[in-house]
């Protein structure tokens, strides 16, 4: 993917999750990390941007130090982002993508105690779940933007990866779901998965019971499910 298309890309997810509420306001942000062909470095979002209303010429440049090089000032979460790409590296996962959102849902469930321990946000409830998504451990709450969060989202990758279920997503307690993909396109279709499967919990007045781990497993023999 080139620069231009990084662009025109991060421009058409954020709308379309903007126009089907998985985000608001000026809630949320998308990275890139662009190709060493493109130049290296990254694509964020603006800081208090809206979503739904980017220009591709207005997303900040950075290098691959995250420092600044162009477009408007990036939004903070730039940081914890780059950790993502980093501590992911060593796992096999193509990550190329990162969104943020405080979707609604997802949200809620994070909200609700007591959680069991150690914190995922979502048992194995659906088998799309499983596979699209996988384990999504809760972060404990910090404000936005605070650097031990983002320590503590390497130390999930690294904790998850070298157990042998890499993960594509965090919770971030009180705030939302951070997901990355090889791609936009992926990204934003592994946070709709996480959106609605929260959804369905959050619908169930009764707590719904998990898949059994025989199914798990047949998920994890058939379509290499990370679970």
């Amino acid at each position: 993917m080139t620069e231009a298309q990084a662009r025109e890309e991060i421009c058409r997810v954020g709308r379309s999750l903007f126009e089907r509420g998985y985000v608001h306001a000026t809630a949320g942000n998308i990275s890139v990390r662009l190709d060493d062909s493109e130049g290296g470095g990254f694509l964020i979002t603006p800081t208090d941007a809206c979503l739904g209303f980017l220009a591709p010429s207005r997303l900040a440049r950075l290098d691959a130090q995250a420092q600044q090089l162009s477009g408007d000032r990036a939004s903070k979460t730039i940081a914890l982002h780059t950790r993502v790409y980093s501590a992911n590296g060593q796992f096999g996962l193509k990550t190329r993508c990162v969104i943020h959102t405080h979707s609604t849902h997802c949200v809620a469930l994070s909200l609700q105690t007591p959680m069991q321990e150690p914190r995922e946000l979502l048992p194995a409830l659906t088998p799309y779940f499983v596979m699209k998504v996988g384990h999504v451990p809760v972060i404990p709450y910090h404000r936005p933007g605070d650097p031990e969060a983002a320590e503590q989202v390497a130390q999930a990758i690294r904790r998850y990866g070298e157990a042998g279920t890499p993960i594509r997503a965090v919770m971030l307690e009180r705030l939302g779901p951070n997901v990355w993909h090889d791609s936009p396109a992926a990204a934003m279709a592994t946070l709709e998965e996480l959106e609605e499967t929260a959804r369905l919990m959050c619908l169930c007045a009764v707590a719904p019971k998990p898949l059994t781990e025989s199914r798990i497993d047949e998920l994890r023999q058939t379509f290499g499910a990370h679970w």
